[in-house]
């Protein structure tokens, strides 16, 4: 659990340096106490009633940091719209970018696009941001994908060394970093276990940004590379940590630039994190390839003369994914519309008094895969807040659920989205206590 900590400690600062580069500065004695009151929490619940406490007292120069492991929580219980609402970390528009026009660009469904483009390399890269689940998306579609392509080794960053996962068949909270606790996180292990990848740890515990970047190259490079030299590796990590040269970290040398130069084989590297939805306003770049293209899903741009796929710093990475905003008023205002909407309560509970309903993101069907399964403030016995979790059949209750949902409101509804199956539904309070627990299934 100490090496988990580290490794968030040195997460957190990395993106520090992703807002202003000056992550390698030692942390104060207040962050410091901040950081581990709220990891010496008994749940993640517990840890979000800490950190919503904290940010009513945390002085300017820990406001920010107390911010981002707010919105971190608030993505690992289900809070898909609050993460990305309370913590706008948002990608400068890129310097004197010409945007593809249609004449010459089409959109093309990006798992299917980056396959096919993929089947020339051995490393392939992945990026996300670490507050907004949906950039989880599309590494899980391309899971199957590259596999059957002969990619062997599935490499995440939010992993640690727990040598029974492939064993077990699933991630438990004990399996990595408070990352892995996000459900479609946990998805992406469970799939890739269940597809027969080895699957790789290779985060670092150092502080230090360069230091950090190296440490993880040379991880991935001993544990795959030095055994295997021909081996296909894909790599889930985090913002910048994908790039093939300096430039998105100031003089810090990415990771990916470093592996690559290890293997003598630059990764091909996918960025999610330029072109998504962001709060509060809407990036004026992101909002005219949104409205151009009209992205159904993870969306690359391909070329119509040669089929070359579209990247908007081709030094850094070599692919731009373009996630659609699941406000549809941004296509047509630029505004975004509130996640929390009050209605009057129909089936399947049927109520005479309002209810809080929470609209969560659409992408949450995994494009229909998934079906919404509803639940509302009644499985947690009158206790606020509480976290409803769905896992498997068969999983212990350490297991990553397969969908949870903080309810913060009392009153309320929500949905979990599930794929067809058996799941023990379980409720409990900040505490971990058990408030209610049930089999359901989700039907075809």
């Amino acid at each position: 659990m100490r090496f988990h900590r580290q490794m968030i400690l040195a997460q957190l600062l990395w993106l520090l340096c992703v807002a202003s580069c000056e992550a390698s500065k030692p942390f104060g004695p207040g962050l410091t106490t901040l950081f581990k009151e709220a990891h010496s929490q008994k749940s993640d619940l517990a840890r979000y009633q800490y950190l919503s406490h904290a940010l009513l007292t945390s002085p300017p120069g820990e406001y920010s940091f107390a911010l981002q492991l707010y919105a971190f929580t608030e993505n690992e219980l289900g809070l898909y719209n609050e993460a990305l609402r309370d913590y706008p970390l948002r990608s400068a528009p890129i310097a004197g970018l010409t945007l593809p026009s249609p004449a010459a660009w089409q959109p093309a469904d990006a798992a299917d696009a980056i396959a096919e483009a993929a089947t020339g390399h051995r490393l392939v890269m992945i990026n996300e941001a670490h507050h907004d689940a949906h950039t989880r998306q599309l590494t899980l579609l391309l899971l199957p994908k590259l596999r059957a392509a002969g990619f062997k080794y599935f490499a995440a960053e939010a992993l640690g060394p727990d040598d029974a996962l492939e064993k077990r068949g699933y991630p438990t909270s004990a399996s990595g970093s408070e990352y892995l606790h996000e459900p479609l996180y946990g998805e992406i292990i469970r799939e890739a276990i269940r597809l027969g990848y080895t699957i790789v740890p290779y985060d670092s515990s150092q502080r230090d940004v360069q230091k950090r970047e190296e440490d993880q190259a040379r991880n991935l490079f001993d544990s795959i590379f030095r055994k295997d030299a021909s081996a296909r590796v894909f790599v889930h990590a985090g913002y910048a940590h994908i790039d093939k040269k300096e430039g998105r970290l100031g003089n810090v040398r990415p990771m990916g630039m470093l592996l690559g130069n290890m293997i003598g084989e630059q990764p091909f590297s996918i960025d999610q994190t330029q072109f998504r939805e962001q709060f509060p306003n809407i990036d004026q770049q992101y909002l005219q390839l949104i409205r151009t293209f009209r992205p159904k899903g993870p969306t690359v741009l391909v070329n119509k003369n040669g089929g070359r796929i579209w990247a908007a710093a081709p030094a850094q990475y070599d692919v731009s994914v373009i996630l659609p905003s699941e406000r549809k008023s941004a296509l047509d205002s630029g505004s975004l519309r509130s996640q929390v909407i009050i209605r009057d309560a129909n089936q399947p509970f049927p109520m005479t008094a309002h209810i809080v309903n929470t609209q969560r993101p659409d992408w949450m069907d995994l494009g229909g895969q998934r079906r919404p399964y509803p639940i509302r403030t009644q499985l947690c016995k009158a206790v606020i807040p509480c976290v409803v979790e769905a896992r498997y059949q068969g999983e212990n209750d350490q297991a990553i659920p397969a969908d949870r949902y903080a309810f913060i409101h009392p009153n309320s509804a929500a949905d979990l989205y599930l794929f067809p199956g058996q799941y023990r539904l379980s409720a409990r309070g900040p505490q971990g206590k058990l408030l209610s627990d049930r089999t359901i299934s989700v039907d075809h």
